[in-house]
């Protein structure tokens, strides 16, 4: 695979992360970069690990994790969606409350939701002739920045939606689980 696949390859595989992360910047209140940058590490951290993973998963053949790939992000965005609507519509974030950082667990189970398409493409990847180490370092990279975006994007949605942004931002995490689960039971 050549440079300019690989990194629209990366930059594919990073869009989930970025749409969850703009419902995340916009459910913090005024985010710092230093918890974009979080953010960012993060998520790119578990994305370039998930293509690895598949790779090692796709060299040993195991069709188990292609046939449930799909439900089990499916069902953590949804989970954690439905977690985001309901703390929205209990009261969300006021005025007055101090800024609200995300919580470590929180933010790595909604990124290994988003990444579990990058370790399908590990799989496949598996049965070319590709680096495996930079083509992870690349997706990975992607997702640093696009999350890192994401947040400060999100920061600026926020206050426009006020309230809203929580219950928002669990729609998008439901949205994504949907789409992953309809394109992979359409194909």
């Amino acid at each position: 695979m050549n440079l300019s696949a690989t990194l629209l390859l990366a930059f594919g595989m990073s869009m989930d992360a970025f749409a969850a992360s703009i419902g995340k910047g916009a459910t913090q209140r005024q985010p710092r970069f230093s918890d974009a940058l979080r953010t960012g590490l993060i998520f790119g951290t578990i994305e370039a690990l998930t293509p690895l993973v598949g790779w090692g998963l796709g060299t040993l053949a195991n069709q188990v994790v292609l046939d449930w790939n799909h439900w089990i992000a499916f069902v953590l965005l949804v989970f954690l969606g439905a977690r985001m609507i309901m703390e929205g519509v209990r009261g969300g974030a006021n005025d007055e409350e101090p800024c609200r950082r995300h919580s470590f667990w929180l933010l790595v189970t909604t990124a290994f939701a988003t990444s579990l398409d990058a370790m399908a493409v590990g799989v496949g990847l598996a049965f070319l002739q590709v680096n495996i180490l930079w083509t992870a370092l690349a997706i990975g990279c992607a997702t640093l920045i696009m999350s890192t975006l994401g947040i400060m994007v999100g920061r600026f949605i926020g206050p426009l939606l006020g309230k809203r942004a929580e219950i928002l931002g669990g729609v998008v995490l439901i949205g994504i689980g949907c789409q992953i689960l309809w394109s992979a039971l359409g194909a």
